[in-house]
């Protein structure tokens, strides 16, 4: 149901709410398996040579960024965060990406940001046993991954729009 005043479709931010809340619920069922399965020092090999299983406490961002600053990134991340969320609320932009890909970096932002506020640290699982690489969870894969792919995106449409107006300005000019 969309407000024709403001443009807002209340229905699709719902929806993107309810999948916000169901991804990371999905993220703390595999953090809390993680913790109680994993943590004491066991590992498992789920792709043989490529993909493992290794508990890891990560108390800064990606590849230990900022690594013991758990307050700071804590407020830097709940304001990128709250800064998506009223991006899709407020905006008026109907283009699908958009409304497919910030629930997913919303998602996994929450996912990490509780665990650092919570617990002062985030869970992280996953290794890559073919290379030295960070250790990371599900969160951090809708993160990068959708946030990738926006970025992709972003940079398709400026190439697309630029030829456009490219091709338009030519069409005018005179012979």
């Amino acid at each position: 149901m969309a407000d024709k005043a403001t443009g807002r479709n209340y229905k699709r931010f719902a929806c993107q709410m309810l999948s916000i809340v169901f991804l990371v619920g999905v993220d703390h069922i595999i953090k809390f398996f993680a913790e109680r399965d994993l943590k004491p020092t066991v590992s498992y090999e789920l792709i043989p040579g490529f993909l493992g299983l290794h508990y890891a406490q990560n108390t800064g961002a990606a590849f230990s960024f900022m690594s013991g600053m758990t307050a700071q990134l804590s407020v830097i991340t709940g304001g990128a965060l709250l800064g998506m969320v009223f991006y899709l609320f407020f905006t008026k932009n109907n283009n699908r990406f958009y409304h497919i890909l910030f629930p997913l970096v919303i998602s996994g932002g929450v996912g990490n940001l509780i665990d650092r506020v919570t617990r002062g640290y985030v869970v992280d699982y996953f290794e890559f046993l073919f290379l030295r690489f960070a250790i990371f969870n599900f969160a951090d894969i809708l993160v990068t991954c959708s946030a990738a792919v926006l970025i992709a995106y972003l940079i398709y449409d400026a190439v697309r729009e630029y030829r456009k107006e490219r091709t338009q300005k030519q069409q005018h000019e005179p012979a």
